[in-house]
């Protein structure tokens, strides 16, 4: 059959996507465990210092060939990134990991949809703003979520937006180097902070082996298969896939850190996921215009 030989060559990159979103959520959850210790701002100190060395080991950035004009790009890209994960981190101190995703998963979609302006992108904004609506905390609730939480999380999804901006600058002029840069600016931003609120108690020994896991799971192992994903996939399948992330991680929660959901959260992250959907399936990008530079 026509299709069957090229059924293997796509369940392959789908296969290791699904393994990213899986381990990265994993590692959230087992991060989570890590706050009564270090807090939030200890425990993204150490996943984005850990990170850095293990992508350094692998990567060698120091090939790379870093000039005064792109270190701009680097730089806004290494800051965004730690401010996605200290942001998403302190978060996930008061707001069920599931729902944490899928807030911060406006940031990219609002990207998305800034490119186009047809009828149906008005409907994935209603759509998105409506499982929003259903997260807010009521009176009637019975499962409130702390507003400052949701709060972190959006900031969250703000610099998850502004690092997919400045990646694909920074990807142009580094290449294969980026990630690697990327985190080690990161983590220069992000580990003094960490250092301040913990001291000494970021050194313990006792730390290092979740702390190594947290950096393999959640950074040095999910980006190299999202790395690989992306070069198989087309990227429309590959932004659609990448929607199911707040599902997979209101499962990472339900198994690993047994947070239970209402109703009414669920089909917030169903709806969020819905316009993530069909907002990287039906978008059009606007024409480039021709440059004369």
């Amino acid at each position: 059959m026509p299709g069957s030989k090229h059924a293997p060559s796509i369940l392959l990159p789908i296969g290791l996507l699904l393994i990213a979103m899986f381990s990265i959520q994993g590692g959230a959850s087992l991060a989570k465990g890590l706050f009564p210790i270090i807090g939030a701002e200890g425990t993204s100190a150490l996943r984005l210092g850990l990170g850095a060395v293990i992508l350094c080991l692998v990567m060698r950035p120091w090939r790379a060939r870093v000039t005064a004009r792109s270190c701009r790009s680097l730089i806004a890209y290494g800051a965004a990134l730690g401010g996605m994960n200290l942001l998403f981190y302190m978060a996930l101190k008061t707001v069920p990991l599931g729902i944490a995703v899928a807030l911060e998963f406006t940031g990219p979609l609002v990207l998305a949809l800034l490119s186009s302006r047809r009828i149906i992108d008005f409907f994935w904004i209603a759509l998105a703003v409506l499982g929003l609506v259903l997260l807010l905390p009521t009176d009637q609730s019975s499962a409130q979520l702390d507003p400052l939480g949701m709060g972190l999380a959006l900031g969250a999804g703000v610099c998850w937006a502004l690092y997919i901006v400045f990646g694909q600058k920074a990807g142009a002029e580094h290449g294969a180097h980026t990630v690697a840069l990327g985190t080690i600016v990161a983590a220069l931003i992000v580990f003094p902070i960490g250092l301040v609120q913990v001291g000494s108690a970021l050194f313990s020994w006792s730390l290092l082996p979740v702390a190594i896991a947290v950096a393999i799971l959640s950074t040095a192992l999910p980006y190299s298969l999202e790395m690989a994903a992306l070069t198989r996939l087309p990227a429309r399948t590959f932004s659609t896939l990448m929607s199911i992330e707040p599902a997979v991680a209101a499962l990472s929660g339900l198994l690993f850190l047994h947070e239970q959901l209402s109703l009414t959260q669920w089909l917030a992250i169903g709806a969020i996921i819905i316009a993530s959907v069909g907002t990287a399936t039906t978008v059009k990008p606007k024409p480039q215009k021709l440059s004369l530079d």
